[in-house]
């Protein structure tokens, strides 16, 4: 195939969008509180993520606890949660489909234009999955940023953004552009086609290549 380079690139991107957003999903570091005291040192630094919270004192030890109560979460966490399980499940699926629809996978025949399909459905997953990425992301940013520019709110209560977030992020480029990738796969393997195969031009009028032929009939005789 001519475009089987982008069927190579869209399938390798995808499958690091997936480990990106696993990574982005179980990391701790999406909210970040930095407690600086009188020498400007940081004498303790709390990991706030979807799952668990961390207590890092001194940059020695490092304390992990996982959240026991779902009822005590914000909203925005649970949201979070359901989102990046969803995406984590779409890349997979996405990544599945994108195998089968390889040229070298022959458990779903070797027809093109069905390898092609799968691979444009695969493509719309990944695309699918860097949005539900970037929603929560974009979603716990804006709350950071908002609540640390809030005069109300105390100085040892604001967050900073964590490196899961900018993880998140570049996570999400990667998928789209892994979907885009194989979306332009399928579009360019249609057009080859057309071009390959034109349309049969439209049939004209039948002529009838058997003559007629025509049997005198016998005259009538009369006798008298």
């Amino acid at each position: 195939m001519a475009f089987y380079p982008l069927q190579i690139a869209g399938l390798v991107l995808g499958f690091f969008g997936m480990i990106g957003t696993l990574a982005t999903t179980l990391l701790p570091q999406w909210r970040v509180s930095a407690f600086i005291g009188s020498n400007i040192i940081i004498f303790e630094r709390l990991w706030e993520g979807l799952w668990m919270n961390c207590i890092q004192q001194a940059r020695v030890t490092l304390q992990c606890k996982f959240y026991t109560s779902l009822l005590a979460l914000p909203p925005v966490v649970e949201a979070s949660r359901a989102l990046m399980c969803v995406a984590g499940a779409l890349s997979l699926v996405a990544l599945l489909i994108g195998i089968c629809g390889m040229k070298q996978i022959q458990c779903t025949g070797s027809s093109d234009r069905v390898k092609a399909y799968l691979l444009g459905t695969s493509g719309v997953l990944f695309i699918l999955t860097g949005v539900f990425v970037l929603i929560p992301v974009s979603w716990t940013a804006n709350i950071i940023i908002r609540d640390f520019y809030n005069p109300n709110i105390h100085v040892a209560q604001k967050r900073e953004l964590g490196a899961a977030l900018f993880l998140g992020w570049a996570t999400a480029a990667v998928l789209f552009i892994a979907g885009g990738l194989l979306c332009g796969y399928c579009c360019c393997n249609r057009k080859k086609r057309r071009h390959r195969y034109p349309a049969p031009p439209c049939p004209g009028p039948r002529r009838d290549n058997h003559k007629k032929v025509v049997v005198p009939s016998k005259a009538s005789t009369s006798y008298v």
